[in-house]
């Protein structure tokens, strides 16, 4: 669980107002480098900061593979853990001035700062034909992710985004302040294990944006469900390369905008 912040509030209802205790997601600056060369400052939920630098790497295409690093890690004399380093392997050349923002990144935006409308786009790589999802699995995991977010039951501040596999089983969560972040940590956190990723499906709290199906499909993940619905760019670049998107997805029904043939 992330370190949750308790601050004294005023709640105001029809009745009246009462001064109680309540907790709050924490957000903070994180600063990614490649080498030694600061590349983007992320607003993020403290936690899991290896795990947000790897998968921003992998989602941005600054990497093609998790191989290409040597290492991610806290740069020297970082006390608070605000400073991360992607480390380059030996003899792969990545010259951060191509990935570098013009502005931090905030919570709410994961492409903002970027230097030009065709720095949005990245290329992903070909995605998997599965997997094929039975419509009783993908209803059942809105609820499934729910009981993973520890911190959200605390707060209602946090985003998710949770990997299944195509039986329902949960592979892994992750929580932050930002969509995006929330993915990224949880690419990177699967990616530090096993690479390429296996066939799976990726479900996110909120909307399902542009970046949202991007961030996926450079991940090489095919299917990405969310409980809001999607937006029409999203759905463009869902057809355009072949990803699955489900949205609007509750227990008794969701859309599908993409890629009918992953849903049974």
């Amino acid at each position: 669980m992330h370190s949750i912040e308790q601050r004294r509030v005023l709640r105001i209802g029809v009745d009246g107002e009462v001064a109680v205790d309540d907790f709050l997601a924490p957000e903070a600056p994180l600063e990614v480098r490649l080498g030694e060369t600061p590349i983007a400052v992320l607003m993020r939920t403290p936690g899991h900061e290896a795990d947000l630098a790897l998968g921003f790497a992998i989602t941005e295409g600054i990497i093609l593979r998790p191989t290409e690093i040597s290492a991610v890690r806290q740069t020297a004399g970082d006390d608070e853990g605000n400073r991360w380093e992607i480390v380059p392997a030996e003899g792969v050349s990545i010259d951060p001035e191509q990935f570098r923002r013009n502005l931090y990144t905030s919570s709410s935006c994961g492409v903002c700062g970027k230097a030009s409308i065709d720095a949005v786009r990245i290329v992903s790589p070909p995605l998997p034909a599965g997997p094929i999802v039975d419509r009783g699995v993908i209803l059942s995991l809105p609820e499934r992710m729910g009981e993973a977010q520890a911190s959200f039951a605390l707060t209602g501040g946090l985003h998710a985004a949770a990997a299944f596999s195509a039986d329902g089983s949960l592979l892994a969560v992750r929580e932050d302040v930002g969509r995006h972040n929330a993915v990224d940590k949880l690419v990177g956190a699967l990616a530090a294990d096993t690479w390429p990723l296996p066939e799976m499906v990726l479900l996110v709290s909120g909307r399902i944006s542009f970046e949202m199906v991007q961030k996926a499909a450079v991940a090489g993940i095919s299917l990405v469900c969310g409980v809001s619905a999607a937006s029409s760019l999203a759905v463009d670049l869902a057809v355009e390369l072949g990803v699955t998107v489900v949205g609007f997805l509750k227990s008794d029904g969701f859309n599908v905008y993409a890629g009918r043939q992953r849903v049974q």
